[in-house]
């Protein structure tokens, strides 16, 4: 299948709230970049997490295989180092082949919960 997408996309609102209704992992508040990669070659990413008072985060590294997709948690990125909880941050992640990013975002502090998405700024 042809590739398609942008090789480098930009997530400019990032926000990982600390507080959740529930320690089930489906309600536990989270941020999300969605990642399709529709192409027959896998995608190496890097991701860079930039704030407004400190230097940037990363590298963060990882592949998505050939036509498939990830829900990737920032909640989840450790290495280097872990993402700050209830702090504003945006993303740059780079690919090596096109690939295409949706947000997402599921703030759970409340039971009235807030759900938000939106696609990433793409550029190559």
């Amino acid at each position: 299948m042809q590739p398609i997408g942008k090789r480098r996309w930009a997530i400019a609102e990032g926000y990982i709230p600390s507080g959740s209704v529930s320690q089930d992992p489906a309600l536990v508040s989270h941020e999300t970049a969605c990642i399709l990669n529709a192409g027959d070659t896998p995608a190496r990413l890097r991701i860079m997490v930039f704030f407004k008072d400190r230097a940037p985060a990363g590298p963060f590294k990882l592949n998505v295989p050939a036509q498939r997709t990830l829900h990737l948690r920032f909640n989840d990125l450790n290495d280097p180092e872990p993402i700050p909880r209830d702090t504003d941050y945006a993303s740059v992640i780079e690919s090596d082949v096109p690939i295409v990013i949706q947000h997402t975002r599921l703030d759970s502090r409340t039971p009235e919960l807030s759900l938000m998405s939106t696609m990433a700024f793409g550029s190559d």
